[in-house]
């Protein structure tokens, strides 16, 4: 058996437009997606059937997720079940069928993430989001998930003395990026001035620093290598790494907030399985689902020091021509926060840049890309490590 039987290949790829779909169901959104995967892959047919997704028992009046993404691509009788992380389940969807795929027990598994936001309109989402953290200690006390980030970045800003505008080279980058996606909700530019002039969300957080949340489904076909047919016609992605770490749920149970611990964890553990080095990294696919997110993702990861993060967007080195292109299609900030389905959506974007296939935003020579999801303020951290095989 040859080195490339053994790899897991990332054989198909599919993704709707992130925005408002009033006129699709749960159901609609994820079957076209799947069928795209399949049908990207070259007719590849799953053994199994991994969904990610947070939120559909109580927006969408829909649990038991599984039969009926199998019922949607008529494969009835496959293996099928959700897997919820918070907003990081489409993430952990993939870490679950990489596992069943190295066992051997799966050669060909199908991974949806699928969120939709608008079958519930005003305060019952934000409650609902909400969910992701400590209901007891939390949310029962009125904290939401704005105000945890909130909590953070004040945090941060007296700490490390950072000036508060510098954050807004976050979203400015991701809405320049999300340009060249047409797939992204927020396809506009921004400036210092319009982030500047932004509303308060939850003060310091203003409007441009907080991810819109949205309806999405985005899916990937994983196949282990022996696999592939002979004839199979996309550039060879491979998954190298999948790694999942955890931390407290409250952040009053941190012995320090402002160190994503669960982040740093599954980083380190996706170096280890991808034998990789951080300077190996061509891009990096953060959680910018808040700018202080993205910052600490960046400083977990080595990136950058403590108090540091922010200054590697200010200087441009996250830009596509920079040091470390990240967000390479508008991340979270831009393209749009479809919630559980979002890490799926990260790791097809990736996988269009190590392909080739990222239009106007590729990273030239792109060879290996790093993408994280988090679940709540980093309580679950999934981090994947993608390359060209």
């Amino acid at each position: 058996m040859s080195a490339m039987d053994q790899e897991l290949i990332i054989a198909g790829i599919g993704q709707l437009p992130v925005g408002e779909h009033w006129e699709l169901s749960l159901r609609n959104m994820a079957s076209r997606v799947m069928m795209d995967a399949m049908q990207d892959s070259g007719g590849l047919k799953p053994q199994a059937i991994y969904v990610g997704n947070y939120l559909a028992s109580v927006l969408s009046r829909q649990a038991n997720l599984g039969a009926l993404m199998a019922e949607c691509i008529a494969m009835e009788g496959v293996e099928a079940f959700t897997a919820e992380a918070g907003e990081a389940s489409g993430a952990a969807a993939l870490y679950l069928a990489v596992k069943a795929l190295r066992s051997g027990y799966v050669d060909c598994a199908m991974v949806v993430g699928v969120e939709k936001v608008t079958d519930v309109v005003g305060y019952e989402v934000e409650s609902a989001i909400s969910q992701t953290l400590d209901a007891d200690f939390e949310e029962m006390e009125g904290l939401g998930v704005n105000g945890v980030a909130a909590l953070l970045m004040r945090r941060y800003l007296n700490e490390h003395q950072a000036p508060r505008e510098a954050f807004g080279a976050f979203a400015i980058l991701a809405h320049r990026h999300a340009l060249g996606n047409p797939n992204a909700w927020y396809r506009r530019e921004i400036s210092g001035e319009d982030y500047q002039r932004a509303g308060m969300a939850c003060d310091p957080l203003n409007r441009l620093d907080v991810a819109p949340f949205a309806d999405g489904a985005a899916a990937v076909l994983v196949v282990r290598g022996e696999r592939l047919p002979q004839d199979f016609s996309q550039p060879l992605v491979k998954v190298s790494a999948s790694s999942l770490a955890t931390d407290s749920l409250s952040l009053h149970d941190r012995a320090n907030p402002l160190s994503f611990n669960a982040a740093r964890l599954s980083f380190q553990k996706a170096f280890e399985q991808a034998g990789i080095q951080l300077a190996q990294v061509d891009l990096f696919e953060y959680w910018d689902a808040y700018s202080i997110y993205a910052a600490l993702e960046l400083e977990c990861a080595g990136f950058a020091q403590p108090g540091e993060g922010w200054r590697l967007a200010q200087e441009g080195k996250l830009d596509l021509g920079g040091q470390l292109p990240c967000a390479t299609l508008g991340g979270l900030k831009a393209r749009g926060f479809p919630l559980g389905a979002t890490g799926i959506y990260q790791v097809v974007e990736a996988v269009l840049q190590l392909r080739n296939q990222a239009g106007a935003n590729q990273v030239e020579g792109a060879k290996t890309a790093l993408v994280q999801s988090l679940g709540g303020p980093a309580s679950t951290a999934l981090t994947h490590v993608l390359q060209r095989a």
